[in-house]
């Protein structure tokens, strides 16, 4: 389904301070040759040039309408995930990031994985695969 203009911009908007805080973050890797691309209405940004030797703590992260990832080729692999986080982010606004927070420290007073058992993820896993 097609949304109107008015939509997306409403959607942007609600959205934005999580997407402020992914500009930021980006901003801040450019000193280690991040690259910005905009790919399906997201900004997706790979912090470094080729593949990290270590393993960072993330692969990809998304902060609103921006896509943080490693590297390129993460970003190709898990844009389709990534993107069902976009969408809950459209959905939860600036309430996202406490949310998410709040599934995962949930999870895990249960006795769960605070990540693998998040619903945001659980969803994002559904939807979008990895």
């Amino acid at each position: 389904m097609k949304r109107s203009r008015l939509a997306r911009w409403a959607l942007w908007l609600w959205a934005s301070p999580n997407t402020l805080i992914g500009l930021v973050l980006g901003l801040l890797l450019l000193p280690l040759g991040a690259r910005f691309r905009r790919v399906d209405g997201v900004l997706e940004i790979a912090a470094m040039r080729r593949l990290p030797r270590r393993r960072w703590p993330f692969a990809a992260i998304t902060f609103g309408h921006v896509i943080l990832g490693t590297h390129a080729q993460d970003l190709e692999r898990l844009r389709a995930h990534e993107l069902v986080h976009v969408r809950q982010c459209e959905r939860w606004g600036p309430l996202f990031l406490p949310a998410y927070l709040l599934a995962g420290a949930w999870q895990w007073v249960r006795g769960r994985d605070a990540y693998w058992d998040n619903p945001f993820e659980v969803e994002a896993r559904r939807v979008g695969g990895c």
